[in-house]
């Protein structure tokens, strides 16, 4: 390997997929072959963790569908506070929790749903997004993704909390993160290391969980095809 470091060396490989003309679980699983390649140890780690929230069943309390999502007040990417009684005002919400910006996974799902918010918008929804990150990087995130929807900072992970799918980084994960140079204790301004699973909502405007899709394996995201087949149902 050269001597940059396994997230500049990934910063090639995200930017190859994100640009790849293939549907989101493709870009999502050629990500995570690369990383495979570029570092299995960092993989067999990452496969330690998840296999340990599994077993926690960590996110499985999150809400079902047919159960109301709780409401947040968070601000947006520019300080504004958003509310989800005002984002239901206006129609149904796909609701996409992320790990933050600084996840290729996430910049990939990010300019995923930035391509698929026409499709949404045409069924008289919207898309918002949801990471534990400061507005800056929020804004960051949402500008490289050329994104039209607002991105919330959920700070310390209050809502994700809430809803039931945070949990505290493992130890093991913590120092591998740091080693590759994704240290979250930065764009979250918190040293807690503790990350939301990626999880997406899809909400009636009665505020019911009209589908869910909840993975702990982080490179695995909700397909648009079940978000647009639930909003069809709307």
């Amino acid at each position: 390997m050269s001597g940059m470091s396994i997230a500049e060396e990934l910063e090639r490989c995200t930017n190859r997929c994100r640009n790849m003309d293939a549907p989101l679980a493709a870009r999502l699983e050629a990500l995570a072959v690369d990383v495979a390649s570029l570092a299995p140890d960092f993989t067999e780690i990452v496969e330690r963790m998840i296999a340990r929230l599994r077993t926690a069943e960590v996110g499985q309390s999150a809400p079902q569908r047919g159960e109301p999502m709780p409401p947040f007040l968070l601000p947006d990417q520019a300080s504004r506070l958003i509310s989800l009684d005002s984002l239901l005002a206006e129609g149904p919400v796909v609701l996409s929790v992320n790990r933050g910006g600084w996840c290729p996974y996430c910049r990939i799902n990010a300019d995923a749903l930035a391509q698929l918010s026409p499709k949404v918008a045409a069924r008289h929804a919207r898309i918002v997004a949801i990471t534990p990150d400061l507005a800056q990087f929020n804004a960051e995130l949402r500008a490289d993704s050329k994104a039209d929807f607002p991105i919330l900072t959920d700070l310390d992970n209050g809502y994700a909390l809430e809803v039931g799918v945070a949990f505290k980084v493992p130890e093991e994960k913590r120092k591998a993160m740091t080693a590759a140079g994704w240290d979250i204790s930065h764009s979250q301004a918190s040293d807690a290391w503790v990350l939301p699973i990626p999880a997406t909502f899809v909400v009636g405007r009665d505020g019911i969980v009209l589908e869910r899709f909840i993975d702990p394996d982080y490179r695995k995201r909700a397909t648009h095809e079940a978000i647009m087949a639930a909003l069809s149902s709307t």
